[in-house]
């Protein structure tokens, strides 16, 4: 009897052969063709060979052509074709999609005991929480840092795991890998293609950037004591998970210091790590929208591929806030992670030589006196800090000041401004908003517009000889509320999929002190000769390893447990309230933080472990969900794993709205024109006998009927309920925001429901049809 793999073969060979000749452009195509069904990387490979035969003239040009076989994890392969090579390959039998390779980005201590993950006497307070085993996927390793030596006591190599540590340039992995460092591989072909072959780089898995490093040992550090930046945030660092594994998959590389990642070469990384027996995958990459549909996307591919096995993939939101519909990492099988702050500030004094004195925020680790001068002095535009702005005078012996409001400009690129004026220093204006302490170039002190202004007029004033005192920083803790989102981090909705809420939590990602290559300066520029064992980032990164190893905390915890029981887990125990007891903040507004800002909430990794009840998801969610976005059953057959207990049967009548019925722990409904009724189903996890009450806040305008209002559970089994939304106002294109909350008294349930009333006109919207 032929095998799905074999029947789909000699189908595909019975109907045509191709020959394409062109001379247009090649440029590197990803071809997804789903599961893996042959089981046999051996034969898929051949088979991805013959495939890609039918639009060269031969088998030799096709393998010359195919940069990588996907052949483990799932089915597909990365060639040079010209556009007819792909056009003619899209529209062939059993390819699900044909895209070209794109280019994605990066987004680039404390945190932890802020989170409640505390160390006592050196040693987990919470073990064997915090001694779980886990694994991780990140994009390159510097193996020297002690945040990857191995912990006190930590056994063998799991037998499960599969990969292997790949030798390369300064990279020996008799010498770099061990108990804790137990996988690394890289992945160049992508980016040589499109970039040409490296240059100022190292051809393995040792990181260039500082980026893979630091966010490894954000998730999986090894406990270090006396870690620092120049004495500042001295303490204990560790990973959220610190006696986790570590696979290091390296896909992005430097290019003038700008990291590029090819989809060709991610997508390999997925395959891979899946296939090696990786339980967690942290990506803290992305593209700015407009985004490209599901299965378009090596993440959406290799994430989706990955949860299936039962792998978690957790993404960074993106760095493009506080701008709506600008968050990434979309699809709803992964876990997208927005940026917040942290208690710890880093205080900075300035007393000006008229005696007035004020507080800034900076990574100053010298008192400095100086002469204080004004942007305009070197720099044209009206003192805009940029490099093409510097008028030819030197700043030596001087703090400028710069504002982000002139130009604008960011702080780094002022920074570099006023190091190639030879300036001392800088003192950075912001909006309130948008202040926080960065490693710049050269010390760089962040004032608010209101302080800068002050600042500002002592510099212009008729005094012949300005002055200036930066005093050292200090390190503070608890002495500022906390969360706030990060005003850089990516909002929602989603602009692909905006029923789905993205981003689903937030965690910290300002300032966070982690490890960090020797021979890298923490500000990567060629001029900055420091050498630092840790150092300070900032981005939606860093908030992402933080939820990666809060999910290795608990899927060590609950190994049985789905990556969707674990994202909402996550999610229904978030907290919406900062140190205060006053509502979260959006960085980059004054306003509360929402759903869309901030997701569910903050992480909370204690609650997370024992949430109650969970929304769990199975194949069978994910194929109602692939028939909403236009999947056909035969496309959905090749892309879910085969099992008995799934139905592939996408309801007839065209795309409609099966994707508010997806159970999500977030309920979002976009385009609300009339009642519609809805369904969760809920799974209890925690004590055998139990009784959940509901309470509702309502969106403004919307009526909410919640029933059954009362769940009975005597067992450990799933009961659903359902939601009516009925619109009571007026109203075009306005979010409104409420919650569902379910609770025994001891857990609290908590979902947010997000609800856009648009019953006033059609202008900017698509028309859909709810269910009912």
């Amino acid at each position: 009897m032929a095998t799905p793999f074999q029947s789909s073969w000699g189908l595909f060979f019975s109907l045509s052969f191709y020959i394409i000749h062109s001379t247009s452009t090649n440029y590197v195509h990803i071809v997804y063709l789903g599961h893996n069904h042959a089981h046999n990387p051996l034969v898929t490979t051949e088979y991805h060979i013959q495939l890609l035969s039918t639009v060269f003239g031969s088998e030799d040009d096709a393998k010359k052509a195919m940069l990588y076989s996907y052949k483990h994890s799932f089915s597909g392969f990365a060639a040079r074709l010209n556009s007819t090579q792909a056009t003619t390959l899209a529209s062939m039998g059993g390819v699900i999609s044909v895209f070209k390779s794109k280019t994605l980005r990066l987004h680039t201590t404390r945190s932890w005991d802020f989170m409640g993950l505390t160390l006592n006497d050196g040693e987990p307070r919470l073990a064997p929480l915090q001694w779980a085993y886990g694994g991780d996927i990140v994009i390159g390793i510097w193996p020297e840092s002690e945040s990857f030596h191995e912990e006190p006591g930590m056994g063998p190599v799991p037998s499960s795991w599969k990969g292997t540590c790949v030798k390369g340039e300064l990279f020996n992995p008799t010498k770099a890998c061990n108990r804790k460092l137990i996988g690394a591989r890289y992945y160049v072909k992508g980016f040589e293609h499109d970039y040409g072959p490296l240059e100022s780089e190292y051809c393995s898995p040792r990181d260039r950037l500082g980026h893979g490093t630091h966010t490894a040992s954000t998730a999986v550090g090894s406990i270090r004591k006396n870690a620092s930046f120049f004495g500042l945030g001295l303490g204990t660092a560790r990973g959220g998970a610190p006696r986790a594994r570590l696979a290091a998959y390296k896909v992005c590389w430097s290019d003038n210091l700008i990291a590029r990642c090819t989809e060709a070469d991610i997508l390999m990384a997925y395959d891979d790590a899946i296939s090696d027996g990786v339980h967690v995958i942290s990506a803290s990459l992305g593209m700015t929208p407009p985004l490209l549909s599901f299965f378009s996307s090596s993440s959406d591919i290799g994430s989706f591929h990955a949860v299936q096995m039962g792998v978690s993939v957790i993404f960074s939101a993106g760095n493009d806030g506080p701008d709506p519909s600008t968050v990434q990492n979309v699809a709803p099988w992964g876990t997208c992670v927005a940026g917040s702050t942290v208690d710890r500030m880093f205080p900075t004094q300035i007393l000006l030589g008229n005696n007035i004195s004020t507080m800034g925020e900076g990574f100053v680790v010298e008192q400095m006196n100086m002469r204080l001068a004004d942007s305009s002095r070197y720099f044209n535009n009206n003192g805009v800090c940029e490099l093409d702005n510097w008028n030819g005078k030197a700043a030596t012996g001087r703090i400028v000041i710069c504002f982000s409001t002139i130009g604008p400009q960011l702080s780094g690129s002022a920074a570099l401004a006023v190091f190639n004026a030879n300036g001392s220093g800088m003192i950075y204006a912001a909006p309130i908003t948008k202040q926080f302490a960065e490693v710049d170039l050269i010390p760089t002190i962040y004032v608010n517009l209101d302080q800068g202004t002050q600042i500002q007029d002592y510099a212009l004033s008729q005094t012949k000889r300005k002055t200036v005192q930066i005093f050292p920083s200090r390190t503070t803790i608890g002495r500022s509320p906390a969360p706030s989102v990060a005003y850089f981090s990516s909002r929602g909705p989603s602009s692909r999929s905006p029923n789905i809420l993205k981003p689903d939590i937030s965690a910290p990602g300002v300032n966070i002190l982690a490890a960090w290559p020797s021979k890298i300066p923490p500000t990567t520029f060629p001029v900055d000769f420091r050498s630092v064992n840790w150092s300070f980032e900032s981005g939606t990164s860093m908030s992402c390893p933080h939820v990666s190893g809060i999910v290795a905390l608990i899927k060590s915890a609950h190994p049985d447990w789905s990556p969707a029981a674990i994202k909402s887990a996550m999610m229904t125990t978030a907290y919406t309230r900062d140190t205060s007891l006053d509502n979260i903040l959006a960085g980059g507004t004054m306003k509360a933080a929402d759903p869309l800002d901030i997701g569910a909430g903050h992480v909370d990794p204690l609650k997370a472990i024992d949430p109650g009840l969970v929304y769990d998801m199975d194949a069978q969610d994910h194929i109602l969900f692939l028939c909403s976005i236009g999947y056909t059953n035969d496309q959905i057959s090749k892309m879910v794993l085969p099992s008995p207990k799934i139905d592939i049967d996408c309801p007839k009548g065209g795309k409609i709205d099966l994707d508010l019925n997806l159970n999500y722990p977030a309920i979002v409904i976009s385009n609300l024109r009339c009642t519609i009724t809805i369904k969760r189903t809920l799974r209890n996890v925690g004590q055998s006998r139990a009784i959940y009450f509901v309470n509702v806040v309502s969106p403004d305008g919307v009526g909410i009927v919640i029933w059954p209002k009362v769940l009975f559970f005597w067992h450990k089994e799933k009961i659903s309920y359902y939601v009516t939304l009925t619109p009571l106002k007026h109203s075009q294109g306005r979010y409104d925001f409420g919650e569902i909350v379910w609770s025994d008294g001891y857990h609290h349930v908590k979902s947010p429901l997000v609800v856009c009333v648009n019953n006033t006109g059609n202008v900017g919207h698509i028309e859909t049809h709810p269910t009912s």
